[in-house]
């Protein structure tokens, strides 16, 4: 459905009589950060669900990997692709802007496939992930539309319009998800607060800075994520 919608989704171009125009994108774009964000939940449950109904199996752990790369890299990409059409129209015949310098937003997918290829040939990744988790990232991604609309944030937003900034984002997150970063995952060995340290931290961010931020709060809590599991890195 995020994709659906994204693909419906397409550049409002207005010229006025002074030959200037205006440059838009509709607000389909949010229903996509909605469907992403459902998914999400639904990755987050589907595990346990399994366990509850006895029907948790190899070919659901390889189906959920699949699901994953829909959800987190295919649909995440093409709302890049739109911000890119988007900062792209915004220069002088930029509408016309040549195909090629789209196709990066496809990193995104790419990145994340290789990333669940490899986490399913990798068993050694229960307590801890080896570079960023696919729905970490696309749920990133996934914020941008809602930034884009509801921040009122002047500097957030030319970022979004700026396609060079667009493109560093995507080479950063498509790197940090096929790097060997040690991440850390929200399983629990044992009980005890100390143990649990980061977690712990990144929800308190994570609180604080939706009260604070609104959806500002998505980026700080995904850098925070980052900053947490290379000062508590474990081997994993």
């Amino acid at each position: 459905m995020a994709i659906i919608v994204t693909l419906q989704n397409g550049i409002t171009i207005q010229y006025t009589e002074d030959a200037s125009q205006f440059i838009d994108v509709t607000e389909n774009l949010v229903l996509a950060s909605v469907y992403i964000a459902v998914a999400a939940c639904i990755d987050f449950l589907d595990g346990f669900v399994a366990r509850l109904m006895g029907a948790a199996s190899e070919l659901g752990k390889q189906l959920d990997s699949l699901a994953d790369v829909v959800s987190f890299g295919v649909a995440p990409g093409m709302i890049v692709y739109q911000f890119l059409r988007l900062s792209w129209a915004k220069e002088s015949a930029g509408i016309d802007v040549y195909w090629w310098l789209l196709l990066p937003a496809l990193l995104i997918p790419l990145a994340a496939a290789y990333r669940l290829g490899r986490f399913n040939l990798d068993h050694s990744q229960e307590y801890g992930f080896k570079g960023v988790p696919v729905p970490a990232a696309g749920l990133l991604i996934a914020s941008f539309p809602l930034i884009y609309w509801f921040s009122g944030n002047e500097t957030a937003i030319s970022l979004l319009l700026n396609q060079w900034v667009l493109y560093a984002v995507v080479l950063l997150v498509s790197g940090l998800m096929i790097s060997r970063i040690p991440m850390m995952a929200f399983k629990f060995k044992e009980k005890s607060i100390p143990a649990n340290l980061p977690q712990v931290m990144l929800v308190v961010i994570a609180v604080v800075a939706t009260l604070s931020l609104k959806w500002m709060a998505v980026p700080v809590v995904f850098l925070s994520y980052i900053i947490l599991s290379l000062i508590f890195k474990k081997k994993t």
